[in-house]
């Protein structure tokens, strides 16, 4: 009898492949170089590796399909989304490369950990299979534990890194247990119907669905799990220590590319697999936006370290983009893509300011380092003032129209209270973005401090996202429509 092997498709994972595959040769090739020498290389691997995905990607675009044992997505939505994750870890390589050479910690490890960890992310928002976005969310999640530790002669870095670790295995436990309970309750872990099987999607919509109980709190510990991810409260404890203490190019990219997977597949598994129950799960994450809004905005507002403030505004900002999620309609859905987005290359264009200005060991991130800028650095203080413009939510900046499109949808689904709630949040964070423009433009530095030396790749980083920040804020509409697009999903 003839052996006949299984077909496997690997091309809905080929951008993931290009990555590990990537991380795999800079780690052959950095072994066989000698001590001492340049490594310029390892920056440059990896950027080809992150281009060699995004084009993987993009060839994706307009397909509809399941792959891999029906665990895998290849729709428009999944292409959005690594495309994006692409975006942000390449400008954190860029950023990575300078704060690396500067601080004498370039090592082909930390560019490998950076390249697994964006792979897990991408997987993540394909994933079509609650086993799969364990699986993503556990590689990504590895890579971060070890990169927030980077900084190994840092007790804080340390600790950072250990306190983040702890915490996530712990909601790691909760979203493996909330699969459990969905199994048990669905007989599948499948979120779409086909090959022998219902499905989750297919099972909700059948007459046999008679353990909606047991499912609902399985949900509920799939929310934990993933709220976890987009730092939102009560799951944030994480967040303001893990950021603080994390090399700053790595924080930037965690509240960029960690929120866009994680919310990724909340949009994939609540608005679409998980819509005839959205009388149970919409309550849930109604009360958890309203705090997470209210108690990262409010928390902000007394914190001295510029990247402690940013962790919480990273915490407000989940509870806003989650208004779009509750809207659950089309609106929402394209405008939690686009704000994602937007938000994603302002916040990485913030914290690469911050990673120029901190210092060799990061010790003048605290406001008082920042007096006077204006008058030292003024196109890093332009750039930095319109990034906090643009996460308050000013007009003309990206992040303005990123909050009218999820606050539009939110009243269009009949939630205007909701809106109202995040505008008084907004209302309320636009006071500790104002206090970092007050210290750059009307206070004086009388430290004497040496002026920060940039590198041109830094430089580049803060110019791409500022510029990115102000045309995506005027001319929004293309992106908005790859958006829209981008809401097709597998179904």
């Amino acid at each position: 009898m003839e052996f006949e092997a299984p077909a496997v498709q690997l091309g809905a994972i080929g951008p993931e492949i290009a990555l590990v595959t990537t991380a795999l040769l800079l780690l052959i090739v950095d072994a066989f170089i000698p001590e001492g020498e340049e490594r310029w290389y390892l920056a440059v691997l990896a950027t080809i590796g992150f281009g060699v995905a995004i084009i993987l990607a993009a060839n994706q675009w307009g397909e509809r399909e399941l792959q891999l044992a029906r665990m895998v997505a290849v729709d428009n939505f999944a292409t959005f989304v690594k495309t994006s994750v692409a975006v942000f870890a390449v400008l954190t390589v860029w950023l990575s490369r300078d704060y690396l050479k500067r601080s004498e910690d370039e090592e082909s490890e930390f560019y490998a950990l950076l390249l697994f960890a964006a792979a897990g992310m991408m997987l993540m928002a394909s994933a079509a299979d609650l086993i799969m976005v364990f699986l993503a969310l556990e590689i990504f999640s590895i890579s971060l534990y070890v990169l927030v530790g980077f900084r190994r002669r840092s007790l804080a870095s340390q600790e950072s890194a250990m306190k983040y670790f702890l915490l996530g295995a712990f909601s790691s436990a909760f979203f493996l247990m909330g699969i459990a309970l969905v199994y048990g309750a669905t007989g599948t872990t499948n979120f779409y119907p086909g090959g022998g099987g219902e499905g989750i999607a297919g099972y909700l919509v059948s007459s046999a669905a008679s353990d909606v109980d047991l499912l609902v709190l399985g949900v509920g510990l799939l929310i934990v799990g993933l709220g976890f991810k987009i730092a939102a409260v009560p799951f944030h404890m994480w967040t303001p220590d893990a950021y603080q203490g994390a090399p700053s190019p790595i924080t930037g990219f965690m509240a960029a590319g960690t929120k866009f997977a994680a919310v990724a597949t909340m949009l994939r598994l609540f608005v679409v697999v998980l819509y005839p129950l959205r009388a149970d799960w919409r309550p849930i994450l109604i009360a958890v936006a309203i705090a997470t809004m209210l108690l990262g905005s409010v928390l902000a507002v007394i914190q001295e370290d510029v990247k402690r403030l940013l962790a919480y505004s990273s915490i407000a900002h989940a509870g806003f983009v989650l208004t779009g999620l509750i809207a659950a309609n089309d609106r929402g859905l394209s405008g939690s893509l686009f704000y994602l987005a937007t938000y994603g290359l302002t916040v990485l264009g913030a914290f690469a300011v911050v990673t120029v200005l901190a210092g060799r060991k990061e010790r003048n991130v605290t406001l008082a380092s920042y007096r006077g800028l204006f008058y030292e650095r003024p196109l890093l203080a332009g750039a930095l003032t319109l990034f906090m413009l643009s996460l308050a939510g000013v007009p003309l900046t990206s992040g303005f129209v990123g909050k009218f499109l999820v606050f539009g949808a939110a009243i269009q689904a009949g939630y205007w209270w909701l809106a109202v709630i995040g505008m008084l949040a907004s209302v309320i964070a636009t006071f500790f973005y104002l206090r970092v423009l007050v210290v750059m433009y009307m206070q004086e530095d009388d430290r004497g401090l040496q002026p920060a030396i940039t590198g041109r790749l830094a430089n580049s980083v803060v110019g791409l996202t500022a510029a990115a920040t102000l045309v995506l804020g005027i001319v929004w509409g293309p992106l908005i429509d790859l958006a829209e697009r981008a809401t097709v999903f597998f179904a």
